[in-house]
């Protein structure tokens, strides 16, 4: 065992990541009974979402980078999205291989399907929960994922 010690917040960090671990876990297991039904996927959901939140058409690999994922991940997903005209590439005009990706009509009313079931679940989720809390809890997460992304 390690002779150095976790300092307070070293030591509060470490609850918090672990907590941050189950808490994805049980998000990814209720995101995939949430829209099961719709063929969708946590993974797949994500994936739609940062093509219908991205101000303006990206690539696979900007997709990737903005979801903390390998581009293989993201491409293997986009693929099979693809076949199933959820969502359709576009010529870039700054790389003749890494087109822009964007949903289709069908796509869209695939992603507006889950949203619809989203709100209330979440509204229902965080009903008893302070926003000043969750701002707060936002604020650091964020601090944590930016310091990690310098590494």
């Amino acid at each position: 065992m390690s002779k150095e010690k976790w300092t307070e917040a070293g030591e509060a960090v470490t609850a918090l990541i672990l907590d941050i671990f189950r808490l994805n876990s049980r998000l990814l297991l209720t995101g995939d009974r949430l829209v099961a039904d719709l063929g969708l996927t946590s993974a797949r959901w994500q994936v739609l979402g940062s093509i219908a939140y991205a101000e303006q058409p990206q690539t696979v690999a900007w997709h990737a980078r903005s979801m903390g994922h390998h581009r293989q991940g993201i491409q293997r997903i986009v693929n099979e999205l693809k076949a199933e005209e959820i969502i359709e590439f576009k010529a870039n005009p700054q790389h003749k291989r890494a087109h822009l990706v964007l949903l289709t009509p069908k796509g869209q009313d695939l992603f507006d399907a889950a949203i619809e079931r989203q709100i209330p679940w979440v509204n229902a989720l965080s009903s008893d929960v302070k926003p000043a809390d969750l701002e707060a809890t936002r604020r650091v997460v964020h601090q944590l994922k930016t310091r990690l992304e310098q590494d």
